[in-house]
């Protein structure tokens, strides 16, 4: 595979559907959606308390109430907790106004048979992200990226693997940015979770590309840059390509016959992992080849 010659290609792949995601974000939010799906973690929402009690021949589960939610709210992702040793639930949304609280709670009524002492509270809570908590995460991703461009330029002894290498993780990032734009997906704490995760998984991917490169480098013709990166990502291609197989089949497995939140965290997981390998394989090297190519022929010129 000549993954250097075809380099362009790559990057307009990767570059389109960052911009879809980009643009998505104000176009949703001019329509009075919001850039991002943020849930109640990050905005607060509405909480109710509910006695979905046996005493009236009826039992529930958590799909049914997601089903009834969504009808009257459009919310596809609530937070359905029951309560331990009771026939109860308690139910966190996005806001809803009062006209809202009432309908919805009518068509709970009718589909589970309560009465009107079953709404035991009804109450708006407030984000339990805070500010500071997103800054701290923020910070938490940029210190961990400094950290790997300094560990990676030291361990290849080239500054430009490790600029590259962090391109690419900012590459994983915003693919799943852009992700959770268009697909509207809920943003809360497992999207905290899915990008550390990502990042870690990506690198590893990098990294062992480059080793490939490092021992390569060493007996490589002079002026043969190309083939030998050529030669390094397709020694290590059926590697990568199996582990993130393998990694995927694990977790489609938990999106088929997960809950509503396990399928939150499983969907964007399953896209970083596809982009982190595909980053590894398709931006990461072809960067490194781009910004050496620069600089010998800069060198050449002198």
């Amino acid at each position: 595979m000549n993954v250097v010659e075809r380099r362009k290609t790559w990057f307009t792949l990767s570059l389109i559907i960052i911009i879809a995601g980009l643009l998505a974000m104000p176009i949703f939010s001019m329509m009075g959606q919001g850039a991002l799906n943020w849930d109640i973690e990050f905005k607060g929402g509405t909480e109710m308390h509910i006695n979905f009690g046996q005493q009236y021949g009826t039992t529930f589960n958590n799909d049914d109430i997601r089903e009834v939610i969504k009808q009257v709210t459009g919310q596809a992702g609530p937070q359905i907790q029951k309560v331990v040793g009771a026939q109860e639930a308690v139910i966190k949304m996005q806001s809803i106004d009062g006209d809202k609280r009432d309908e919805l709670f009518n068509a709970l009524q009718t589909k589970f048979d309560l009465q009107k002492d079953d709404l035991l509270n009804i109450a708006d809570v407030s984000a339990t992200i805070s500010t500071e908590m997103q800054v701290t995460a923020i910070m938490a991703v940029l210190v961990a990226s400094l950290a790997i461009l300094i560990y990676v330029a030291f361990r290849f002894h080239d500054y430009r693997a490790g600029v590259s290498a962090v391109l690419a993780l900012v590459h994983d990032v915003l693919i799943m940015l852009a992700v959770y734009s268009i697909l509207r997906i809920p943003v809360n704490n497992s999207f905290i979770a899915a990008m550390l995760t990502i990042v870690g998984y990506s690198i590893n991917d990098t990294i062992i590309v480059f080793d490939r490169i490092r021992e390569n480098k060493k007996v490589a013709k002079r002026g043969d840059l190309p083939g030998m990166i050529n030669r390094s990502v397709n020694q290590t291609l059926n590697r990568s390509i199996n582990t993130s197989i393998t990694t995927l089949v694990t977790i489609a497995a938990l999106y088929i016959v997960g809950v509503q939140s396990i399928k939150e965290f499983a969907l964007p997981l399953m896209v970083g992992i596809v982009s982190g390998t595909y980053s590894s394989i398709f931006i990461a090297s072809p960067l490194w080849y781009v910004f050496k190519s620069k600089e010998e022929a800069k060198y050449a010129k002198a």
